[in-house]
C-alpha cells in the first residue's frame, strides 16, 4: 500500500495496492482500493427518544484503476451494482436456459427474455411497494404462479384465491389494475 487515506463524506481511498502478484508482471494490476462506509441502522430496534451508544458500519470495498476522482468513482462502482443485479435478475430467470449454440436463435430468446423480464418488473411496480422492489423471481412466486380455483357459473368465470395468502391484497391491486379501463382525461 503507497499513499494515505483520503476521506470522503461517505467513501475513503485506502491506497494503491497490486492484484495477482503470484502472476507474470504483464497480468498483474496496480490500482487504488476505494472503501464506503454506511450506517447500519434498524429503527425499530432503538427505543423512542434513545440513541445509540456505539453505532455499526458497513464497509463495501471497490478495486478499479479508474482515473474518476474518489467521489465520481465510488459513484459509478455503485451504478454498475445496480446493472450487475439486474443482469443476474435476467440469468436467474429467462435466459437461464439460453436454446442453443446458435446465434440467431440467442438472439431471439434474448429479447423475449427482457421483454418478459421487464412486463414482470411493471407489474410488481402495479401490485405494491414491496414487489416494485423485488426480485422477479420473488414476483414470479407471489404474483404470477398463484394456487387458484377457476369455477364456471351462469356463463361467468370467477377465479377463487386461497383466503389466508399473504400475497393477496398485492394480486388483487395488480388485477384490478390491469382489468380496470384507462382514466378519464379532462380536456381543457
Amino acid at each position: 500500500m503507497q499513499g494515505r487515506v483520503q476521506l470522503h463524506p461517505r467513501a475513503a481511498r485506502a491506497g494503491t495496492y497490486t492484484a495477482f502478484t503470484s502472476k507474470p508482471k504483464k497480468q498483474q494490476v496496480t490500482a487504488r482500493l476505494i472503501v464506503r462506509r454506511v450506517k447500519r441502522l434498524n429503527p425499530e430496534a432503538i427505543p423512542e427518544g434513545q440513541g445509540t451508544l456505539f453505532d455499526t458500519w458497513r464497509c463495501h470495498g471497490a478495486f478499479t484503476n479508474s482515473p474518476l476522482s474518489l467521489a465520481d468513482a465510488e459513484r459509478d462502482h455503485r451504478r454498475h451494482a445496480v446493472v450487475e443485479q439486474v443482469i443476474a435478475d435476467v440469468k436467474n430467470g429467462p435466459f437461464a436456459h439460453a436454446p442453443s449454440g446458435h446465434f440467431q436463435a440467442n438472439a431471439a430468446w434474448l429479447a423475449l427474455a427482457a421483454l418478459a423480464h421487464n412486463l414482470t418488473r411493471a407489474a410488481g411496480t402495479l401490485a405494491s411497494a414491496f414487489h416494485a422492489k423485488a426480485t422477479t423471481g420473488t414476483i414470479r412466486d407471489h404474483l404470477i404462479n398463484v394456487p387458484a380455483r377457476l369455477a364456471r357459473s351462469a356463463r361467468r368465470l370467477t377465479l377463487h384465491l386461497p383466503v389466508r395468502r399473504p400475497w393477496r391484497d398485492d394480486f388483487t391491486q395488480l388485477f384490478d389494475l390491469t382489468h380496470a379501463p384507462p382514466p378519464a382525461i379532462e380536456k381543457p
